[in-house]
Parts: structure tokens; C-alpha cells; sequence
């Protein structure tokens, strides 16, 4: 019986892993549940899970999570703050820790489980993107272990788990991207939030379908890529693929390509983290290859969707490029979702901003929160004057 605690437990992927760890109560128990301030969606998957903990991120909402966790007859724990979610992180009493906090919020508790030594099921980009070499560093230092959750990164780990240490010094990584859905759209300039927040094949939360909108999903998972797998960014491509049947792959020097296909639901990666490196049935149908009327592949267009070569870019500037790219359409994404830039804003606050980063790399947790924190501050005085020019 192995003890998990899911941070970010009411979104996407938390919601996914609590669907898995049900399957498998023999297996798994749940240590903690947290949200940033959904209190009723958190005490509901206390419940489902039976969690000894329940946190929420806002202070400010801890009576309100205590009432909901009693008029469930619950003897879960009520904990508040966003430190009480790092500490969870951190607990000696779960070896899973599950990331699945949106956004750079998630920053301090991947930190903080790779501290610990945990299994880390990891499906917060973020984390990745602005941590690099240091928090694969952390995770080394500290005997932890990172399994990519989402799909792209778990179709690569899956490929490169019986290659060789020759091998990898000359694989290449083959991202593939759905397109989003403005794939074959040539004007962008009318993107509303509607269309933007509606993605064809997967579902996902609204800041990151509007990052599969503008391909900074895919660029922000080069990014990750890069390190997740030590591969140089010259040797990671990126291909539309439309059906998201194949979630990635890789091809060694001989050229053969090794490809992993699935049903596009995060189930399936979610179990086989968990599982790891045994498989469990996640209760997705298995793929059926005479209903599947073809696979096709297309370049990505850079031109309307710049987001994708801009995180190129990042890698090869280094400092705290990422770091800014990173924020800044984090912060750009929140403003076109309240409706005060357009769609086709977000990649030109991006350009400009990112251009900006110090070309200083951060050397602690504390240098990449605050170099997050003065890019956000940036970007956000930047938009207030914006004219869309």
C-alpha cells in the first residue's frame, strides 16, 4: 500500500488520478488533497479518496473548508496556505506526490517533493521550464524520481526506457502537437475566448487549451524536453499530428523511429506513473486500429503561431529567458481570458518581453521565484499600456 497526495486534486489531472487511485484501493491510499480555493470541489475529492489531508491554497477560505469537510461527516485534516501545500509536499508519509498545480503556483511544492526523495508524477510544466538544470540537479542530489505525466513526455520516457546510454547520445525527440483548434484557421485576428477554450480532442483547463491554441503548450514541452531528457534543443522536433493517436517519439541513429500510441486520456499516463514499472489498466478503451482511418503529419506554421519557435529561442538564449517566456504568457493568457487583449496579442507581448530576461541563470528555488515574480510585475505594467500595435 502506497501513500499518494495529489497537489491541484480539483483540476484536470488531479481529478484523472483520483478516477486511477479508485480503481486500486488495494494498491494506493490517499495522504493529501489540495486546491487553491475551490472548497467544495476539494472536499468532494477528500471524500472520494478518503484523505487524511485536505489543503487549500487561500488562507483566507480555511473556516469555509472545515464546514464542508464536516457536513460531509468527514475526519479529514483542514489545512490553509500555500505553505501547508509545500509542507505536503514534503510529508514523510506519502511516496507519490502527484504535481498537477497549474502554472508557476506549482513551483515550490515540485521543489520541495524533489527535496524529499519522492516518486514525482509531474504535470506541472512549469516546474520544468523555469527549474532546468536545477531541479533535475535537486532531483539527482536527492534520490527523487520524476515521471512525466503528461502524455508527450511520457510517450518519450516510454520509447527511451531500453535504450542505451550509447543510444541516447544520439537520439532525436519527435514532440507531436494536435494543431489546436485553429490548426487550418488563417485569420487569428477574431479568436474569441469561446473558440479558444475549446480544444478537439482533449480535455483541459482554459489556460492550457489556449496554450494549444497558440502552440506555447508544444514550446513550452521543447523546453521541458530538454531537460526531462538531457537532449540538446537541436535534436527535438516538433510535428502536427492531428489525430493525437501517437503522443510522441523517438529516432535513434539507425533511424528507426520508436512511436507510443494511446487513446488521447491522461488516464493512461496517470496509471502508468503510478504503476511504474508495473502497467495498470487505467479503464481507457484500448485503441482500435480498423476503426483509425489514417495518421497524417504536418510541419507546424511558425509564422501564425510563433509562440512554438519563441521557446527555441528561449533555450538557446539561456539566463532567465524561459523563465520570462514562461510568465509572460501566463499573464498574457490570464488577460486575453478577462477579455482585455486578443488572442493574437499573446505572442507579441511575448516576443517583446521575453527579449528583456536577464541573461543571468538562477542558481536556487529563490532566484527562479523571484526572477517569476519580477517578469509577471513586468508584463503586467507592460500590458496596461499596451496598444495592440
Amino acid at each position: 500500500m502506497k501513500k499518494v497526495s495529489i497537489l491541484g486534486a480539483t483540476g484536470s489531472i488531479g481529478t484523472s488520478t483520483i478516477d486511477v487511485l479508485n480503481r486500486y484501493p488495494e494498491k494506493f491510499a490517499v495522504r493529501a488533497v489540495t486546491a487553491y480555493s475551490n472548497v467544495q470541489k476539494l472536499a468532494d475529492a477528500a471524500k472520494k479518496t478518503n484523505a487524511e489531508v485536505a489543503v487549500i491554497g487561500d488562507a483566507k477560505l480555511f473556516g469555509e473548508l472545515q464546514e464542508a469537510l464536516n457536513a460531509r461527516q468527514l475526519k479529514t485534516i483542514a489545512k490553509a496556505g500555500e505553505k501547508a501545500i509545500v509542507e505536503e509536499a514534503a510529508d514523510p508519509d506519502a511516496e507519490i506526490v502527484v504535481g498537477a498545480i497549474v502554472g508557476a503556483a506549482g513551483i515550490a511544492s515540485t521543489f520541495a517533493s524533489a527535496k524529499a526523495g519522492k516518486r514525482l508524477l509531474l504535470a506541472n510544466k512549469e516546474s520544468v521550464v523555469c527549474g532546468g538544470r536545477l531541479l533535475m540537479d535537486t532531483i539527482k542530489a536527492h534520490g527523487a524520481q520524476l515521471l512525466p505525466v503528461d502524455s508527450e513526455h511520457n510517450a518519450v520516457f516510454q520509447c527511451l526506457e531500453s535504450a542505451s546510454e550509447k543510444m541516447r547520445q544520439s537520439h532525436r525527440i519527435i514532440l507531436t502537437a494536435s494543431g489546436g483548434p485553429f490548426r487550418k484557421r488563417m485569420d487569428l485576428s477574431t479568436v474569441t475566448v469561446e473558440e479558444a477554450t475549446h480544444h478537439p480532442n482533449w480535455s483541459m483547463g482554459k489556460k492550457i487549451t489556449v496554450d494549444s491554441a497558440t502552440l506555447m503548450n508544444k514550446g513550452l514541452e521543447v523546453i521541458e524536453a530538454r531537460w526531462l531528457f538531457d537532449t540538446p534543443e537541436d535534436r527535438i522536433d516538433v510535428v502536427v499530428h492531428p489525430q493525437s493517436i501517437i503522443h510522441s517519439m523517438v529516432q535513434y541513429e539507425d533511424g528507426v523511429v520508436l512511436a507510443q500510441l494511446g487513446a488521447p486520456d491522461m488516464r493512461n499516463t496517470i496509471a502508468y506513473c503510478l504503476g511504474y514499472p508495473e502497467r495498470l489498466n487505467a479503464g481507457v478503451k484500448p485503441l482500435d486500429f480498423s476503426s483509425i482511418h489514417g495518421l497524417t503529419f504536418e510541419k507546424p506554421d511558425t509564422k501564425r503561431f510563433p509562440q512554438l519557435a519563441y521557446a527555441y529561442e528561449a533555450l538557446r538564449r539561456g539566463g532567465c529567458s524561459c523563465i520570462m517566456l514562461n510568465a509572460v504568457n501566463e499573464i498574457a493568457v490570464e488577460n486575453f481570458l478577462k477579455g482585455k487583449i486578443r488572442f493574437i496579442d499573446i505572442p507579441k507581448i511575448c516576443e517583446v518581453m521575453m527579449l528583456s530576461a536577464s541573461e543571468h541563470a538562477p542558481k536556487s528555488l529563490e532566484d527562479v521565484l523571484e526572477a517569476d515574480k519580477e517578469a509577471r510585475i513586468l508584463t503586467q505594467e507592460y500590458i496596461s499600456g499596451y496598444t495592440g500595435e
